[in-house]
Parts: C-alpha cells; structure tokens; sequence
C-alpha cells in the first residue's frame, strides 16, 4: 500500500500552515462548522494557496444539511464553484441527496459541469445519509472526477460505521467502489490499524487536529501525532 493520506480541515491560510507543517498531505478548505462546513471565500482560497504547497480540496456547500436547495441556491453555488475555479481551484469536496435519500444527480451534475472533467473531487459525508450506500454508489459510478467518499461509515460516526467500511473497502474492485475511502467523522487514533490492515489508505481529521475546539488554530503536534501513527 503507498503512504496513507492525511487530509486536514482548514479554515484560513494559518491552519493551512500548521496543517502543513505537522504532515498533513492535503487540506479540505471549509468555512462556518458550526454549519459543518460551507463553501470558503474567494479570498480565502487566494491565501491558502498562496501559502502552501499541498493539495487544497474546497467545499462546494452553500448550507447545513444534504440538500443542494433551489434553483436560485444552486444557482449561485454554481457561481462560486465557477469563481473557484477561475482563482486556481482544481479539486473540491461536493455532494446532495435528494428528499428520497438518493444522490440529487442535477445538483452534482451542474457543479461537475462547472468545475470540468479534469477537477477531482469527493462526494463527502451525504453517503453516511443516504437510503441505500451501494447505490448511491452506483448512481455516480460513472462520474467524472469522482475518485473520493469521505464517509464514517455511520451517520453516527466510525465507532459504529467500522463494519459498513471494512465490507466496503473489500468491494473495491467492484462497479462504483473504485474511489478512494477517506474515513472521518469521529475517527480516533484506535480505528487506523483495523482500517490499514483492510487496506484503507485515507484518514480525515477536523476536530482532531484542534485540542483547543473550533475557536482554536490546527496543532502542529496534533497533526504530527497523526501524520506518524500513519507512517510515511
């Protein structure tokens, strides 16, 4: 298995920094999680990239919750993702659910159609909310760019997701299992040696990389500690 990939949350170009600094391999570039995580300013995107050199996926999300809204609320996600885009952005974390817990493929499909074919990009943690995980997957088996699901496992987070991500990661070579698993959502330093030895390679961490809560920075040490029980 190559190195394990450590992805961190960002809020700003300094947590971006010590993200970096502690190991971190890519960043999941966010504003407001006390909405857990919309979709950052222009600005803020400009100084991330500015001041480091990993990969910066941003969040296409425009409010809490799975849905994608209206046409006027998709309309102007479509705009940002757009302006992103324009700025330098080349990778992004998306993804809506419909009200019969289906993925909302029109509300994927205008933001794929946006950010282009070449962009990569996760269908993070709607799969956890989802009717039916396998079909989910198979709804967007065939979608350009889509090489990540961030996922728990579990609404509830991996403590109870553990099983639903080991049988997936064993399905990895079957239709719409092809994309990288990457595990967040309450996921703790005890769940990366189960999940190495399935061969699950992608670790995501948000309140883990901040001791101090959400008010607080990204910890150098927090993410080093991470960064050194994955190896690489």
């Amino acid at each position: 298995m190559s190195r394990p990939i450590l992805e961190v949350i960002a809020l700003d170009a300094a947590d971006a920094v010590a993200a970096r600094t502690g190991g971190a391999d890519r960043l999941e570039l966010v504003s407001d999680m006390a909405a857990d995580g919309l979709t950052p300013s222009l600005e803020t995107f400009a100084r991330v990239r500015e001041a480091v050199d990993i990969p910066v996926r941003v969040m296409l999300r425009s409010s809490d919750g799975f849905g994608a809204g209206g046409a006027a609320e998709l309309d102007a996600l479509c705009a940002a993702a757009g302006a992103l885009r324009a700025e330098g952005a080349e990778e992004f974390v998306l993804g809506f659910l419909g009200e019969d817990g289906r993925a909302d493929l029109a509300a994927v499909d205008a933001l794929c159609d946006v950010i282009g074919p070449d962009a990569r990009w996760t269908f993070h943690r709607a799969i956890d909310r989802a009717a039916d995980r396998d079909a989910l997957r198979k709804q967007l088996a065939d979608r350009p760019g889509l090489d990540t699901y961030l996922t728990a496992g579990s609404p509830s987070g991996v403590d109870d997701g553990l099983a639903t991500l080991l049988a997936e990661a064993a399905r990895g070579d079957e239709p719409g299992y092809e994309p990288r698993i990457l595990v967040g959502g309450g996921l703790k330093l005890k769940h990366v040696p189960v999940l190495l030895e399935a061969g699950i390679d992608g670790f995501h961490i948000g309140g883990a990389s901040r001791p101090g809560g959400w008010d607080a920075p990204v910890d150098v040490a927090a993410v080093r500690a991470w960064r050194e029980v994955l190896g690489g």
